[in-house]
């Protein structure tokens, strides 16, 4: 088994839960209070201390040894397969003496039906979108159903395609003439033309291809006027490489007689009309060497990476276009290659902004050549099962995994697919949850063995295999069919059901009301993911492969946006509103708001009178906590308690220097007792006070067990909410008390004129609940209590960058903690602290601030202020010059500046904590320039900050 479960590398679907936090949600939804915790840890797979072993791991972190020895006493814990004591365990607490019945209706990648079927659960899991159905059948049905054959049968399938593919294909790669050598990868640039010179200009940020110093230098070509191109060299010295040639999103044309900036909005009218290109610039191939001999005589080879540069014969586009040429009208009269449109979205917008206006167009001529080839001998495997009529279950569930294999193909073969130097391998294109442009793009051989599709599929199926280990059967790698696989075999424990629909969570007319034991549900992620939107990448594709064998679930032209539960303001773009209301924006959040209420209360019809619902959510925007609270307590379920559990890999690429949530706060609720529209209402005025009370009592709690930064704000939402639905409903004893927006902020989730100013909504707990932790906060980041307090623009610098750990996250996250330290965000912060960059604020250092002449009087009431000046004293001038600003201010008498410069060092990230430039580089030399001063000037009064006294980033000499 690996590190990770075969769920992550199945196919690509964006949020995944662990599974072991699927596992805990769905055994504490279903036993009661009282169970035996040493019987549910062991249900979960945790067999000894993690708490201990993490402690041991961090500390070899903090002492800079390497970890020995295996870092845990047990294996990872979703390895463990529940035994039938855990299961029969669970009937007797959880099922009422039967099988508990487990609903999750909108199920994604599909981690808590396979929990729960793990389990031994009757299994209920839906999603409105194709492509996660049939991962879900892939995930969860089919290991279960079929078991150790299906194994079989997928391999003997995916060598026949294969065999079939490579016939067809390898003659448009090119073959290394060196004998041991063999080419993996091919590196290509996005090309444009010079509009003032004509030459032809490779695109690329830079032309590293490894951290080793290997990568390009240019050798614009410019004796023929009429053929100006690149030709390119590789070299293996970082000093010698070109420097690239777009930045910001401007071309920066490399041929020295002209070396002018080519205007991004050039570059874009290029593409659009067709005119962008492509140039190969880098052939990375692998070479096998001798270093030898085993004790039979056989050699033993090393394989090592290389890098060249291209040859004539490297690029054969003529030869690939011929072959497009002559296939692409048959190709699309059978429907082999997508002809669809990428439509216009929230996530589209980048490929139709250069050029991509179909599906195809996001892949270079060969890999289309590549990919349109798969599909066709794919139709050829089925219409052969289809006529010799041997075609059985297992045979339909083996073709879906090729269908994945095609997929990852599909994933790791793009023009989004790009080289990443640091690891000298190829990402895919999901790296992010987008189809952001990529200027250069890295091609993968896919007839090399160990490669291309010999690596997907060999990757799916060892997904598939461990997928079947995890199911409750043990297969053999070498002969997978060794074993008889006998659904029944789980002892004297009935066969629990699977049931797996695609369709909208808010109508399941499957199943009765009051049939269901628990509800668990990881909802969508309000404006996270655009899934509908991203997975077209595969539907386009899976409904000419998986469309074969389920016509009825890829009959639609795309993906159905209309009906997911999202909040995508590009389905409102010509919502009619007030100009600079950002009207398109929270008609989305209200559109998510009623489609989320609408599923809510399907699973309120659907769930047993003593049934809970667990709601796993993991978001930083408070918008997105109103707009589902607000759908449960309309719904009719009251929150009874919530738990945050850290479920993020710090290493994820989607939260790895990020202000990302790491945590996910589950919700415990149960169906109201007394509909909300019988229950008399009462005063927010009453109940304010209780939430801050039961969110002071908390955050010490939650600080304690390790929870730090956003996490923090996010583990306080639980407790806030509980108490809000717990009173629900509830008005204001006076209008206009509810807060009024800051201009331009964006902060209402109603239209203008549907303003109530008696109101009250999920989002008001929530600002109570940010008001308590900003209390506690500022006590932990100041040892020595003065008799003093940081001004309110003082105040917002040190708690955002406290709870974002980074200097650009959401502006509506800054608007809402504007609003609590009492900070006017457009007259104080917009222009002077930060600047809006998107849906983003960027907060400046203080290098930032003097170019843009943003900073105030040094003696001014903004302590912020002064310590900028300060900083950018030391960082441009010198230490002293520093010291005698400070000292001719009065500054070092200031108790409010020795507070804010206490609390703001113990926020900063030190110049260890960061790499490269920009604006986190920038914020950790105000760090060090402050670090500095107070090393110099205050010693003890101004305490030492934890991260420098854990790195010791700054010796005595440099004082």
């Amino acid at each position: 088994m690996t590190a990770l479960p075969p769920t992550y590398y199945l196919h690509v679907w964006w949020a995944r839960r662990p599974l072991v936090a699927s596992r805990a949600a769905v055994l504490a939804s279903l036993l009661p209070a009282n169970a035996d915790h040493a019987k549910f840890l062991h249900a979960l797979g945790i067999h000894g201390d993690p708490v201990a072993s993490r402690r041991r791991i961090d500390e070899a972190k903090r002492s800079g040894e390497r970890f020995e020895g295996q870092a845990y006493t047990y294996s990872r814990a979703f390895s463990h397969n529940p035994t039938d004591a855990d299961r029969a365990y669970l009937r007797t607490l959880g099922g009422n003496g039967g099988i508990p019945k487990v609903l999750d209706s909108t199920a994604g990648g599909g981690s808590i039906p396979f929990e729960a079927m793990r389990l031994g659960c009757d299994t209920y899991g839906n999603d409105l979108n194709p492509v996660a159905w049939l991962i879900l059948k892939a995930t969860v049905e089919f290991p279960a159903k079929h078991g150790a054959p299906l194994l079989k049968r997928y391999k003997q399938l995916s060598e026949k395609f294969i065999r079939l593919r490579d016939e067809r294909i390898e003659q448009f790669f090119p073959t290394e003439p060196k004998v041991g050598c063999t080419a993996t990868n091919w590196i290509w640039a996005r090309t444009v033309h010079c509009p003032y010179c004509n030459g032809l200009v490779p695109l690329s940020p830079n032309w590293k291809l490894n951290i080793n110093g290997v990568g390009v230098r240019l050798h614009p070509q410019t004796r023929d006027a009429a053929h100006r191109v690149c030709k390119f060299e590789v070299v293996h010295d970082a000093a010698h490489q070109s420097a690239g040639t777009v930045r910001g999103g401007d071309g920066l044309c490399p041929y020295p007689d002209c070396s002018r900036v080519i205007d991004g909005d050039e570059i874009k009218a290029q593409a659009k009309a067709g005119q962008m290109g492509e140039q190969l610039y880098a052939v990375v191939y692998t070479e096998s060497r001798v270093i030898g001999h085993a004790k039979n005589g056989k050699p033993k080879f090393k394989k090592t990476r290389g890098y060249r540069e291209p040859r004539p014969e490297d690029d054969n586009s003529s030869q690939v276009k011929a072959a497009l040429d002559d296939k692409m009208p048959e190709w699309l009269a059978r429907g082999i290659v997508p002809d669809e449109d990428v439509p216009e979205g929230l996530k589209t917008t980048e490929p139709l902004r250069y050029g991509m206006p179909r599906w195809v167009d996001m892949f270079a001529p060969r890999q289309l050549l590549g990919h349109g080839t798969s599909v066709e001998v794919f139709h050829d495997l089925v219409a052969e099962l289809g006529r010799t009529g041997n075609a059985s279950e297992i045979d339909k569930a083996a073709l879906i995994y090729l269908c994945f294999a095609l997929d990852k193909m599909l994933n790791y073969n793009s023009r989004m697919s790009v080289w990443m130097s640091t690891r000298e391998v190829v990402a895919n294109t999901f790296n992010r949850h987008d189809f952001a442009f990529c200027w250069s793009h890295a091609e993968m051989a896919p007839c090399v063995t160990s490669l291309g599709y010999d690596w997907t599929t060999e990757q799916t199926g060892k997904s598939l295999k461990e997928l079947i280990d995890l199911s409750g059967e043990q297969t053999d790698a070498d002969d997978p069919s060794h074993l008889a696989f006998d659904p029944q075999s789980r002892a004297d424990n009935p066969q629990s059901k699977i049931t797996l629909t695609n369709g909208s969570g808010d109508n399941l007319p499957h199943l009765d009301d009051a049939s269901i034991d628990a509800v668990v549900i990881d909802p969508p992620y309000y404006d996270n993911v655009m899934y509908a939107e991203l997975s077209d990448f595969f539907y386009v594709w899976l409904k000419r492969t998986a469309g074969l064998l389920f016509p009825e679930q890829f009959a639609d032209h795309l993906t159905d946006k209309d009906r997911e539960a999202v909040a995508n303001p590009a389905k409102f773009k010509s919502h009619t509103v007030v100009k600079g209301s950002g009207g398109a924006k929270k008609r989305a959040s209200r559109d998510y708001q009623e489609r989320m209420q609408a599923i809510f209360t399907e699973a309120r019809r659907v769930l047993k009178p003593e049934g809970i619902m667990t709601l796993m959510f993991t978001h930083k925007a408070t918008g997105a906590w109103d707009a589902l609270a607000k759908g449960l307590v309309d719904a009719g379920f009251v929150i009874t308690a919530s738990w945050p559990i850290q479920t993020e890999a710090e290493g994820s690429l989607h939260i790895k220097d990020k202000n990302a949530a790491k945590s996910t706060i589950f919700l415990v609720c149960r169906p109201r007792e007394v509909p909300a529209a019988d229950a008399e209402s009462t005063y927010w005025e009453d109940v304010e006070p209780k939430v801050k009370a039961v969110v002071q009592e908390k955050v010490a709690k939650f600080q304690e067990a390790g929870i730090r930064g956003v996490d923090l704000y996010l583990a306080c939402f639980g407790p806030a909410l509980q108490v809000f639905s717990e009173y629900w409903p509830m008005k204001r004893g006076r209008a206009n008390q509810r807060p009024l927006p800051v201009k331009g902020a964006q902060l209402k989730l109603v239209e203008e004129d549907e303003w109530d100013p008696y109101a009250v909504r999920p989002e008001d707990a929530l600002m109570a609940a940010r008001g308590a932790v900003k209390q506690w906060r500022l006590q932990q980041l100041t040892t020595v209590r003065r008799q003093a307090h940081l001004d309110p623009v003082t105040e917002w610098y040190v708690l955002a960058w406290d709870a974002f750990q980074s200097p650009q996250f959401p502006a509506d996250e800054a608007l809402k903690l504007a609003r609590v330290v009492g900070v006017n965000f457009d007259e104080q912060l917009r222009n002077k602290v930060l600047e809006i960059k998107g849906g983003d604020v960027v907060i400046w250092d203080s290098g930032q601030r003097a170019k843009k002449t943003a900073i105030g009087s040094m003696t001014g009431v903004c302590s912020l202020d002064a310590l900028h000046h300060a900083a950018q004293a030391v960082r441009e001038k010198n230490i002293g010059i520093a010291k005698d600003m400070i000292e001719r201010a009065e500054m070092h008498k200031s108790n409010a500046f020795l507070l804010a410069m206490e609390a703001t060092l113990n926020v900063l990230p030190t110049p260890k904590m960061v790499s490269g430039k920009g604006v986190l580089a920038g914020a950790a030399a105000d760090a060090e320039a402050l670090e500095k001063l107070r090393r110099l000037m205050f010693g003890t009064e101004v305490p030492q900050a934890k991260a420098w006294m854990l790195f010791a980033e700054l010796p005595p000499e440099t004082v």
